[in-house]
């Protein structure tokens, strides 16, 4: 080698690793295509030796090129580490929070509490990703998370709120006279994550009966709202809803716990900590409604 790696060259390497190709790669990194292949060819000629195999169907990289991509990933999860730490020093409640929550926990939920909290902390500006899969908090895809779930990782740090409860929902105007079996249902996709609800309709319903499978929670309330079928639905959102009605007391099987989720090395962060504090008493007001002791809505 002439001259040391730079950390920019193994972010290029990852990153063409990562995408397969040098198009995709130039766009991850914001830098034009034929920057990356010039880099990629200074690199190699630096190494003499090959990084990357050159296929029709992309990039593969050469075991030289795999373990200076897991010294790259060692690298990124190090400055991520770092952020992390420095940030969890900071004491002010100030600065940009970023928060990951399911689509359907935003809507029914957590909207009109992030209000509150941004009028009470103007000094904290709040990015929301709405994603039903979840972030790596470790690598700082997000700060803080709101989740339904039995099992969070155990990499990170957090508290449980609530248990979600869940009931079986149908129109106010189709009454509840007609059996169950003799109604269409509305379900979700297995491969939406929510496979207890699949499962539960699918324990339930005649496949011919199920008018219509759906890939959110937003969805299924409105399908239900629209008067395509019956559909279990939270009763967060359910009970809400004053054209639903609950055909069913809350099913066990569909509940889930709901958390709020940090890494450890950010529980200290003001900004965190406010957050998470705030979060935490907000929902404890509506613990009856989430846990479906609240019918009324």
């Amino acid at each position: 080698m002439t001259s040391p790696l730079a950390w920019d060259d193994f972010r290029l390497i990852k990153a063409i690793a990562d995408q397969r190709g040098l198009a995709p790669a130039a766009e991850r990194l914001g830098i034009n295509p034929s920057t990356v292949f010039r880099r990629l060819g200074q690199i190699e000629a630096a190494l003499g030796t090959i990084l990357f195999e050159r296929h029709r169907t992309g990039y593969a990289p050469t075991p030289a090129g795999e373990e200076m991509m897991r010294v790259a990933t060692r690298m990124e999860d190090d400055v991520a580490a770092f952020s992390r730490k420095l940030d969890g020093q900071l004491l002010a409640p100030s600065g940009e929070l970023r928060i990951t929550t399911a689509d359907s926990l935003f809507n029914d939920l957590l909207a009109p509490i992030l209000a509150r909290f941004c009028d009470r902390y103007p000094e904290v500006r709040v990015d929301v990703v709405l994603s039903n899969q979840p972030l790596n908090l470790s690598k700082r895809d997000a700060d803080v998370a709101l989740r339904a779930t039995d099992g969070p990782p155990d990499t990170l740090v957090g508290r449980r709120l609530a248990t979600i409860a869940w009931a079986l929902y149908g129109r106010v105007e189709d009454g509840a006279e007609t059996p169950l079996a003799e109604r269409r249902w509305v379900s979700l996709a297995q491969e939406t994550g929510a496979a207890k609800v699949a499962r539960y309709v699918a324990a339930r319903a005649d496949p011919a009966r199920i008018a219509l499978r759906l890939d959110t929670v937003v969805s299924l309330v409105r399908a239900v709202e629209a008067g395509i079928g019956i559909a279990p639905l939270a009763c967060l959102a359910g009970d809400r809803r004053p054209g639903l009605m609950r055909l069913t007391p809350p099913e066990p099987d569909l509940s889930a716990g709901l958390w709020l989720l940090t890494h450890a090395d950010l529980r200290h962060a003001a900004r965190v900590r406010v957050f998470l504090d705030f979060v935490a008493a907000e929902i404890g007001r509506l613990r009856d409604l989430i846990e479906g002791r609240d019918p009324a809505g």
